[in-house]
């Protein structure tokens, strides 16, 4: 009789450690699963799940969590050094370029394409209390951007022309300033970029008419291709009175040059 209850025990106990063993091996499986996936394509997921628009000049900073530009940093430094590597570029005995695809992703991600990844700057409005209604010229702003078809920079200014009406909102100097980089530190054509700077001040101020004006360096013109060193691009955008008043056009344009 004693023989027959010791293996009955042993059985009994098999089946239980096997039951243990396979809830460990889900959850080490999930981990890696998650590490596992890059953050940019958790963040690209966010936009389309959403059918949102994710282009070089469009902004996505509603779709980054806090404390993820670092991680996005991180993971453009490790495909940049692969870049490096694949120009044949000795980056680890090269003391020049030994740290040169972190310095590369910080200045991508935090600096030059950082108006695509940080929300709109705060603008502060004030009553029109004066009831102004008379020509504010703003400029020369310096603008920073890029090409979006080599990621070359573009390097100018911009000047804005504003008739607020009685009932327009009014905005500090320096906001035009801070509005204009967030729109330009991003890949894109200069075409687009002031299209979108007039947009946004149409949107926030409400003003009679906005006036803009461009003139830019490209150094996909000048740093590659023809490498022609002097040419320019210089574009405008007229609304509101700016486009169908000639006189204020004109008062506007001629004043650009004594700024």
């Amino acid at each position: 009789m004693p023989t027959k209850k010791t293996p009955a025990k042993t059985v009994a106990k098999t089946p239980a450690k096997k039951a243990l063993s396979i809830k460990p091996a889900k959850k080490v499986a999930a981990k890696k699963s998650d590490s596992g996936t890059p953050l940019s394509v958790v963040i690209r997921r966010r936009i389309e799940a959403q059918k949102a628009r994710f282009h070089a000049n469009d902004n996505i900073s509603k779709f980054i969590q806090p404390g993820e530009l670092e991680g996005l940093v991180d993971e453009v430094a490790e495909k940049m050094q692969a870049v490096l590597e694949s120009l044949v570029i000795d980056t680890e005995s090269d003391h020049n370029t030994k740290n040169t695809s972190q310095r590369v992703a910080k200045m991508f991600v935090k600096e030059v394409f950082n108006g695509r990844y940080v929300e709109q700057p705060t603008l502060t409005k004030f009553p029109n209390v004066s009831r102004l209604n008379e020509l504010m010229i703003i400029g020369p702003i310096t603008v920073r951007s890029a090409c979006s078809h080599h990621l070359c920079p573009i390097m100018g200014h911009i000047w804005i022309g504003v008739l607020p009406s009685k009932e327009s909102a009014l905005i500090g100097l320096s906001k035009y300033s801070r509005l204009t980089e967030w729109v330009m530190c991003r890949p894109q054509i200069q075409e687009e970029a002031v299209v979108e700077l007039a947009d946004m001040l149409e949107k926030k101020i409400k003003p009679i008419g906005v006036a803009i004006v461009m003139d830019a360096d490209h150094f996909c013109m000048q740093w590659r291709g023809v490498k022609d060193r002097d040419s320019k691009m210089v574009n405008s955008v007229m609304r509101g009175a700016f486009l169908k008043d000639s006189n204020l056009r004109r008062e506007f344009l001629s004043l650009l040059d004594k700024l």
